[in-house]
Parts: C-alpha cells; sequence; structure tokens
C-alpha cells in the first residue's frame, strides 16, 4: 500500500529538472530507438546509456543525487521498449502490401493498448519478481553499478557526445551528401549479398554484443549462406531460391525456437523447482505455508482501481479501436499478464526479452478461435509485444531501484511518464519513416531490414519452408536449453550476409581495443567503460540523424 515514504520519495525523487531531462531524452531515445530496431534487426538495452546520460546532464544543473538520476534514466528508456513492440511487428503489415489497412490512428492504439498493459502488470508483479524472488536482472544490476560508480562526470560525457556527433555527421556525408557509399567491398557470390555496411552503428552494435553471441551469430550465418544457400546451390541440391525460402525459414524457427527455450529454462524450470522447494519446504515447517504477497507494495486501494481502469481501457481499445471484439479483447487483457510475467522471468533469468516471440504466441492463439484478419493479427502481436517489452525495462529498473533505494511509486511513475509519451513519438516516427521511404523500404533486403516484422509476417502468410522451420524450431529450443544462444545463431541465419559480417566487424574491432587497453595497462573496468560510452555514443548519433532525415523528407515533400 501507499505509505507517507512513498509520498516523500515521490517527491523527493521525481523532480522537474529530472522530469524535463527525462522527456527530452525520451523523445530522442524513442525515435533511435525505432530507427535502430528497424535497420540493425534488433534493439540493444539502453539503460546503460540512459544512465549516463542522466548523470551527465543532471551534474550539469548542480543535481548529484543519484536516485533522481535513476529515475531520470527510467523516463528517458521507457520508451525505448514501445519502439520495439512496434518496429518489430507493424512493419509486417506494409511487407504483405497491406499499407492502406493500417494508420497512424491504429498505430496509437496498439502501442497506447499495449503501454496500458505493460504498466498495470509491472505494477502488479514488482512485489513477487523483484522483492521476494532471487533473479538477477543482470541488466538493472548493471545500471545500479554505473550509477553507483557515480564516475560520469565532464570527461564521459565528452566521449559521449563526442561519438554521438562523429557518428552523425558520418551519417550526413553517406546518406545526405551522397559522398560515401552505404556497402562497400562487395563480392559477386551466388544467392548470398557480401558486403560490408558503411555504418558505424552496425559496428557499434557488434561492438557492443558479447563475444560469445558475436561467435555464434558469425556460426549462423556462415552456415546459412555459404553451407545451405551456396554450396546447397553449387552441389545441385536445390536452386537459389529454394535454397534462399529454406534458410529464411530455418533462421525464423531457430529465433522461435530460442523464444520457446527462453519460456522452459527460464520459466517453466525455474517455477517446477520452486513449487518442489516450496513443497518441501511446507512439509518441514507448516508455518511456512502462506503464499508470498504479490500485489506491490506501493499500491493503494485508489491506485488498484487506477490500475483497473488502465486495464479497462486497454480492453476497450483492443475491443473498438482495433475492431477485435470483446471476447479477443478479454483475452489480449488476460494473455498480456501471462506474457509479462514470461518476460520479467526471461530479463530477470538472462537480460534477454523476446517480446515479439511473446507476441506471436497470442496472435497463434487469437488466429486459432477467431475470424481476426490478417492485420489484426499483426495489432495483437504488438499490443502483446509493447506489454512485454515494457514489462521487461520496468522490472529492470525496478531492480536497479531496490539496489540504489529509489522509491518504487516514483520509478512506476517516471516510466508512466517516459511510456506514454514514448507511444507518440515512436508513432509518428514510424509514420515518418514509411512516409519518406515508402512500404517497399522495408524487408529483409531493403533499407530497413526488420528481421522481427518480416518473421510475424511470414508466420501470417505462411512459411516458404515448414520442415525447415521446424527444424529450426525444435533445435532452436534444444540449444537454448543447452546453454547456447539459438537467437544469435538464427539472426545469422536469417539476415542478409553483409549485415551479419558487418556486425562481426564490430567484435573484431572490439577485440583489437581490448587488446590494446591491455597492452597499455590501462584499468579493464576503466577502459570498458569508456568503450560502452563511446559505442553508446555512436549508435545514437547515426539513428537520430536517420531519424531527423527521415522528417526532413517528409517535410520536403508535404512543402512540396
Amino acid at each position: 500500500m501507499s505509505s507517507t515514504s512513498d509520498r516523500a520519495g515521490l517527491r523527493g525523487q521525481l523532480s522537474a529538472a529530472g522530469i524535463v531531462i527525462g522527456c527530452i531524452g525520451c523523445v530522442i531515445i524513442t525515435a533511435s530507438s525505432v530507427y535502430t530496431a528497424l535497420k540493425m534487426g534488433s534493439l540493444p538495452w539502453p539503460t546503460i546509456f540512459t544512465s549516463i546520460t542522466a548523470l551527465v546532464l543532471l551534474r550539469a544543473v548542480g543535481k548529484t543525487s543519484l536516485n533522481e538520476a535513476n529515475i531520470t534514466q527510467v523516463i528517458m528508456s521507457a520508451g525505448s521498449m514501445v519502439a520495439g513492440g512496434l518496429a518489430f511487428t507493424i512493419p509486417g503489415i506494409w511487407m504483405l502490401g497491406l499499407t492502406d489497412q493500417v494508420g497512424w490512428g491504429e498505430m496509437l492504439a496498439v502501442a497506447l493498448a499495449g503501454t496500458l498493459l505493460g504498466l498495470v502488470c509491472t505494477a502488479l508483479i514488482q512485489r513477487h519478481f523483484v522483492e521476494e524472488s532471487d533473479l538477477e536482472y543482470p541488466i538493472g544490476t548493471a545500471a545500479a553499478e554505473t550509477l553507483l560508480a557515480s564516475r560520469a562526470g565532464g570527461s564521459t560525457g565528452k566521449k559521449l557526445f563526442g561519438s554521438m556527433a562523429i557518428a552523425g555527421l558520418w551519417c550526413v556525408v553517406r546518406d545526405v551528401l551522397g559522398l560515401m557509399p552505404s556497402l562497400v567491398l562487395q563480392l559477386p557470390v551466388p544467392g548470398v549479398a557480401f558486403g560490408i555496411q558503411n555504418s558505424p552503428m552496425r559496428w557499434a552494435v557488434g561492438f557492443l554484443a558479447g563475444r560469445r553471441s558475436i561467435i555464434y551469430w558469425a556460426i549462423g550465418a556462415v552456415v546459412g549462406w555459404f553451407g545451405i544457400v551456396a554450396g546447397g546451390n553449387a552441389f545441385g541440391l536445390w536452386d537459389l531460391t529454394t535454397a534462399q525460402g529454406i534458410v529464411s525459414s530455418l533462421g525464423m524457427g531457430l529465433m522461435m525456437g530460442s523464444g520457446a527455450g527462453v519460456v522452459i529454462k527460464d520459466i517453466a524450470l525455474p517455477l517446477i523447482h520452486r513449487a518442489r522447494s516450496g513443497s518441501a519446504k511446507q512439509k518441514q515447517d507448516p508455518a511456512s505455508a502462506a503464499a508470498p504477497g504479490f500485489l506491490s507494495r506501493f499500491i493503494s486501494r485508489y491506485d488498484a482501481g487506477v490500475l483497473a481502469l488502465m486495464a479497462a481501457s486497454a480492453a476497450l481499445i483492443v475491443c473498438f479501436a482495433l475492431g477485435l471484439g470483446p471476447v479477443v479483447a478479454v483475452v489480449v487483457v488476460l494473455l498480456s499478464f501471462v506474457t509479462a510475467i514470461m518476460s520479467a522471468q526471461s530479463v530477470g533469468q538472462s537480460g534477454i526479452d523476446p517480446m515479439e516471440i511473446f507476441g506471436l504466441i497470442v496472435l497463434l492463439f487469437v488466429a486459432a478461435f477467431s475470424q481476426a484478419t490478417q492485420v489484426q493479427l499483426f495489432f495483437v502481436a504488438g499490443v502483446i509485444a509493447v506489454a512485454c517489452g515494457l514489462a521487461g525495462d520496468v522490472m529492470s529498473d525496478f531492480k536497479t531501484g531496490q539496489i540504489i533505494g529509489t522509491s518504487p511509486r516514483s520509478m512506476w511513475f517516471g516510466q508512466a511518464i517516459g511510456a506514454v509519451l514514448g507511444t507518440f513519438v515512436a508513432v509518428a516516427v514510424m509514420v515518418a519513416l514509411v512516409t519518406a521511404y515508402g512500404p517497399d523500404a522495408f524487408g529483409t533486403d531493403a533499407l530497413f531490414v526488420s528481421a522481427q516484422a518480416n518473421v510475424v509476417a511470414t508466420m501470417v502468410s505462411g512459411i516458404p519452408s515448414v520442415p525447415a522451420f521446424i527444424a529450426g524450431l525444435l533445435a532452436g529450443a534444444v540449444l537454448y536449453v543447452a546453454g547456447i544462444p539459438s537467437m544469435m545463431l538464427g539472426l545469422g541465419v536469417y539476415l542478409p550476409f553483409y549485415m551479419s559480417i558487418s556486425t562481426v566487424l564490430g567484435a573484431v574491432v572490439r577485440w583489437v581495443y581490448d587488446r590494446i587497453c591491455a597492452a597499455r595497462g590501462a584499468d579493464e573496468e576503466s577502459a570498458e567503460e569508456t568503450g560502452v560510452v563511446v559505442a553508446s555514443g555512436v549508435l545514437g548519433g547515426e539513428s537520430i540523424v536517420g531519424v531527423i532525415v527521415a522528417f526532413a523528407t517528409v517535410a520536403a515533400g508535404l512543402a512540396g
């Protein structure tokens, strides 16, 4: 329930300066997250970047409170997961040629319904999954360590914003002035798009990704494109078109199988273990039979009423604004709670939030019993993906707050501010991109690869090779349970080869950087922080300029 300390925390930690800085940052981070998710086929967690940025900017205005900085980064980062939920699902509609059946109103309805459900779910499960569980939440823990280190001063700020400026200038020279090609070192390999992307943002993704993940990404790319496509064609096993269908189906299966593996390894098995442990403990100590509290402690009776109103509003949006009817609306609301729990468990265990996979699960369930159209199935996946993305982000932030002592109530309000603002920003950027570049710019071999949305589109319209998909699904689940990152393996198989090799190049840069720092005797922790700061700035710089160029293109078109 709400307490005096909660209200004091709300006043002392959710400050005017933090809200203003957080909202400005939310607009920038959300916009760049839409661009990054569509362009890169992935969305790195923004939490470390926003934590450092919040510290730098708050110190610039004379603020030194870690809790205030934490609330500020919470507002900044919330919209990025809303952006991811939309970017990982809705572009599939454009890929199927159904652009005229979705506009900004439907996208806003999807984002708003998902945001409301995500906020409701996290308020309900915070106590159980953060206060009473032993989940590690590696992203939230890393953010807390960053804030506690408190070393983000002027030097760090210069590195962060300097790298953003350089990457942004690079993007202007390449895309606006046309003085550099977007793809270099191309080679004529039959069926394989071989080359290196001239994209600092792509290299930054490889730099920030774990070395082990990149290795499996590279293995998947080589096996898929040089083994199945080029090799299979050279030996006469199949033609290039058939081979490419097999590769895309296998890659999708591996990614979906990874999501199934998350459910098995990170959710089902721990719950079974805890149930058995709890049963044994109850037999030894009957007094321990009382179940742990589930409703978050900061929720009052009034708050519970507000949350119920939010859930009802989301159901009405799904029912009427998206035209899915009352039965589907109730199912979506109930399954959003289930999948939010799955998301919280997954992020807490592994730091991975396969939001689009959870969306696909609910999509397939709704498709099995309803008469929903193809476009409406995308809406279902979008609502669930947004809710699960936000749930994973919120629970990580709650973990950060638990470590450094931030009020959960203040953090939830910060998330609500950032998430609601993020819904409008994300939709505006999506509309700007499709207006500026057209629906044909979205797809595996297009300007915006939109890998996850492509998977959703394929599931809705039909899988090219069902046997390859089933094989990938089973292999992905087994490999993940065995401790192998099958999601990265699947990305390597699925994405065009030039994207994978360009990402690997970023990992090579990271390896060289680490070797140079070690040779010079640099402090390992300090060197890693510097590398992450610079790479995060590069990632943000190119994506921000890309969004600005899209809006400028739209404005020029309207003016003309």
